[in-house]
């Protein structure tokens, strides 16, 4: 089955009352049948809405395993489960500021962390030690948009007996593929692009392997950070879109990003869609789209706030990955707890803003931009 297909119709087995959308199972609990077994007993433990979605986004991703979480958070944190005091691990730099606070808050318990970044294959090779368990990565990075290259990676980690981590919340599964590339673990923030209408929370962890998934599930079930019925549902129904959705944003987005490069009080466009961006080739190579994502970095603090004070069919709001169009300020939002030498170092200042295109029409989000910058046009 196709993807697009796939997305509308996730459960070929009929609902035994003829629903065509799946129903949702608003119950804690389940009446056992039988002595000795009953499918569903508790919903932390699983919920027959949750389970029906779990099963689509792991089909979508070609793995193993699924489960859903009420935060993309709750599923990073769970996936930190795995591992144990003293392990070691090497991530991207440029990564979401939640994971990077998450990472920082491991190290009190002694786990151990080497950022680097991880388009360098000779950066991620030099931090490999006895104790090194996983590598970790977002492609493109958050908010950088630096591309990591999936299948060297893998590569790299399969001789060295590591796991590899991505975060694929920035392409989807409709874009990018990260187990078919060699990834054992995929982690997506439901909230952004799946559920793709800024309404809900979600989070979700796919692996390669049954073993892996009956790991995490364990610790999902022992945790209790679970996704709920009724946001499971809401999850579905935005996959049902998600090939359009995808296909529009990518389209806007590559119109925007040109356009913003013709504007002289904008110094830098980080898009990987760009083929000046140092990761359009592997990023061409690794996935089938670009994406909504844009950084941009404005002449002075003073053009950053007017447009984030003026736009109107944009929102300065956190979050991305909806059908609106969002511009968000890094330094105050997403990275507003990384310290502000690290913050610096990377670039991320009052002249850095993150963009996350919607599904309007292009021309009207360029008008929107251009009023904010220069008033009435």
């Amino acid at each position: 089955m196709k993807f697009e297909t796939l997305c509308v119709h996730p459960n070929i087995n009929e609902d035994e009352y003829g629903a065509i959308t799946t129903p949702i199972y608003q119950s804690a609990t389940f009446i056992h049948k039988d002595l000795n077994y009953s499918k569903y007993s508790y919903s932390r433990l699983s919920n027959p809405t949750r389970n029906h979605l779990e099963d689509l986004v792991m089909k979508l991703e070609q793995g193993k395993s699924c489960n859903a979480f009420s935060t993309g958070m709750a599923a990073i944190t769970t996936v930190f489960k795995l591992f144990k005091s003293g392990d070691h691990f090497i991530a991207s730099s440029d990564l979401y500021g939640g994971a990077l606070r998450l990472f920082r808050t491991l190290e009190k318990d002694n786990y151990s962390f080497d950022f680097v970044d991880t388009s360098n294959l000779d950066l991620i090779k030099s931090k490999i030690n006895k104790n090194t368990k996983a590598v970790y990565i977002e492609t493109p990075s958050n908010p950088l948009m630096i591309v990591s290259d999936i299948e060297k990676i893998s590569k790299i980690c399969r001789e060295n007996n590591l796991l590899l981590i991505v975060d694929n919340t920035f392409l989807t599964p409709y874009f990018q593929n990260p187990i078919l590339l060699g990834a054992d673990i995929v982690i997506h923030s439901g909230t952004k692009y799946l559920g793709g209408h800024n309404d809900t929370l979600a989070g979700f962890v796919v692996t390669n392997s049954n073993k892996l998934g009956e790991d995490i599930l364990y610790y999902a079930k022992t945790i209790g950070g679970c996704l709920s019925p009724f946001d499971s549902f809401l999850i579905e129904r935005g996959i049902k879109t998600l090939s359009l959705r995808m296909d529009k944003i990518n389209s806007n987005a590559k119109i925007i990003a040109e356009f913003l490069k013709t504007l002289p009080c904008i110094k830098k466009v980080l898009y990987v869609g760009l083929e000046d961006n140092p990761g359009y080739e592997i990023n061409k190579k690794q996935s089938r789209g670009s994406g909504g994502m844009i950084s941009i970095v404005v002449e002075s603090a003073e053009i950053a706030k007017r447009i984030l004070t003026n736009v109107k069919i944009f929102k300065y709001a956190e979050s991305l990955g909806g059908v609106d169009s969002l511009i968000t300020y890094p330094m105050y939002q997403t990275h507003a707890d990384l310290p502000i030498k690290e913050r610096e170092e990377k670039g991320i200042n009052e002249c850095f803003l993150r963009i996350s295109v919607g599904i309007e029409n292009p021309i009207d989000l360029i008008n929107d931009l251009k009023e904010a910058i220069y008033g009435d046009v």
